[in-house]
């Protein structure tokens, strides 16, 4: 993908091609969660996120598909236009717009608007309820929320991003299927490059990575936190997950610090925020090769991977696409100057 230098290039792995509407991180973050929704009858799921949330779209028309009744809690006030990802929740969703100073107690908001759905009848479990119902208290919870009259509201509750350690199982399957010798294989080295929100679809491949014994290392673009929080993030999803799976061959005593390199973005800025000429650049991108990327999350992602395989001898670079593409209508309502002006 680079012309820069005869016979350089990068592989993408095209996330934002699995499904029409669910794609990218997205779909891998919910790719264990949603079994586990149909197992125990859920019949309502409440999650929230940013007025043009990808994940809240994606959750949305996944409980569509399955027949049950998402609740989406969006920060901000409704649009003028919906559009892009927006749109998507609320032709799937029931959308509810939240004011930001409410929406700073993200657990007590949740947990209040899932009271209210399951009404005075009714039992509201979080995700991780699910994984972690060991005890006599929760195991007992857990069988009769799974067992009551179709009536009743099963309401569970998923959190913003479904950034939680149930969610680098999906992650887990995808780093299997890329291991295979028809694909990327297990001996050869690999520099995987991905843009990062919440970091947990880094963490989710390094760990995956880790377990299977792949010489892979995984750049993670910062977008939207510091080192110090990605790596608190980190520590926090991997005690999770051994909390979680303790018979999993994962061991909380790896050190993942030589698997997974946070590394800022090549032009840093607060996070939300376009430069100029970005939406240029996707642009150029789209008609040079056919991969649309979009200049708050992938395009960080394309450049260091450009950058990597300018200097990579011995590695193959693999640039995770995770989607977002319906973010850019979103981006076209804030930076209208940034898409008019588009020229040849």
């Amino acid at each position: 993908m680079s012309k820069s230098k005869q016979g350089s290039s990068f592989y993408i792995l095209r996330d934002d091609l699995l499904h029409p509407l669910v794609n990218g991180n997205k779909a891998r973050k919910l790719d264990a969660l949603l079994p586990l929704v149909e197992d125990h009858k859920v019949t309502d799921l409440v999650t929230c996120g940013g007025c043009q949330s990808a994940h809240t779209a994606a959750v949305a028309v996944s409980c569509a598909e399955r027949g049950l009744r998402s609740h989406l809690l969006l920060r901000g006030e409704q649009p003028d236009v919906l559009t892009g990802y927006n749109l998507v929740s609320t032709m799937y969703g029931n959308v509810q717009y939240v004011p930001r100073s409410r929406y700073a107690n993200r657990e007590e908001m949740l947990r209040t608007y899932a009271d209210l759905v399951a009404g005075e009848d009714g039992t509201v479990l979080w995700a991780k309820d699910i994984v972690e119902g060991r005890d006599t208290m929760n195991v007992a919870k857990m069988d009769d929320f799974s067992s009551m009259k179709t009536s009743r509201r099963k309401v569970l509750i998923v959190n913003e991003g479904a950034g939680d350690a149930l969610a680098l199982l999906g992650m887990f399957r995808l780093v299997q299927h890329l291991s295979q010798d028809h694909l990327l294989g297990k001996k050869r080295p690999v520099k995987f490059v991905v843009d990062a929100g919440t970091g947990t679809t880094a963490v989710g491949l390094g760990v995956a990575a880790m377990s299977l014994g792949l010489p892979w290392e995984i750049n993670a673009v910062m977008l939207a936190d510091t080192l110090k929080n990605y790596k608190r993030h980190e520590d926090h999803l991997i005690a999770e997950f051994s909390r979680q799976f303790p018979g999993s061959v994962f061991c909380s005593g790896l050190d993942m610090n030589q698997m997974i390199k946070w590394i800022d973005r090549q032009h840093p800025r607060k996070f939300g925020k376009v430069l100029e000429g970005e939406v240029e650049m996707c642009r150029k991108i789209a008609q040079e090769t056919g991969v649309l990327v979009d200049p708050m999350y992938t395009l960080a992602a394309w450049e260091t991977a450009t950058e990597l395989v300018q200097d990579e001898k011995s590695s193959i670079v693999v640039m995770l696409h995770t989607g977002g593409t319906l973010g850019m209508f979103g981006l076209a309502q804030r930076y209208k100057t940034c898409f008019t002006n588009l020229k040849d």
